[in-house]
């Protein structure tokens, strides 16, 4: 997966695709050199960030998403936990939707995924990304990761979305 980061203050690129050009060029780039998936994402969720309105994150991405779309023959995943810009992203080409915080934040983002039969990255993470570096502990790291995934399929099978629409991210290295 080839991750193009649409934000000024993105931890893995520093801001370097910021623009809507730029972001298409290097999505294009990962392309080329062998990216199965693109990863398209408008909000830092480096730790300690700041949340931005869903307004500001449609419009770094959703420019992105279309242009690649017509470009590209590899699926677009949208990098977001928000379901306004999950739909939109989704309407403009994505293919999938990668949700850090296994639909916990949005309680429209499960209906969204059933409404266009997408798949779902179901990602685990502890608090959000603003607190999820605060003294994170763990007593038994591999069963609370487990269980805390279980979850995460339960309530997004619960909602209605097929198991074999979910993929599983165990959140290591984030």
């Amino acid at each position: 997966m080839g991750v193009v980061n649409v934000t000024p203050d993105s931890f893995s690129d520093g801001g370097n695709f910021f623009t809507s050009d730029a972001a298409v060029a290097q999505g294009e780039k990962l392309a080329a050199d062998g990216a199965d998936i693109l990863d398209i994402g408008g909000e830092s969720t480096r730790p300690f960030s700041e949340p931005i309105p869903d307004d500001e994150e449609i419009r770094r991405v959703i420019p992105v998403i279309e242009n690649l779309a017509k470009r590209l023959s590899i699926p677009i995943s949208i990098d977001t936990m928000k379901a306004a810009v999950a739909r939109r992203a989704i309407e403009a080409g994505a293919a999938m939707i990668n949700d850090i915080s296994a639909l916990r934040f949005d309680p429209d983002m499960a209906a969204v995924a059933k409404a266009f039969d997408t798949p779902v990255v179901l990602m685990h993470m502890l608090g959000d990304p603003k607190t999820m570096q605060k003294s994170p502990s763990y007593d038994d790291l591999i069963f609370e990761i487990r269980d805390f995934l279980e979850d995460a399929i339960r309530r997004a099978a619960g909602q209605g979305i097929s198991k074999s629409k979910l993929i599983i991210d165990p959140g290591i290295g984030f």
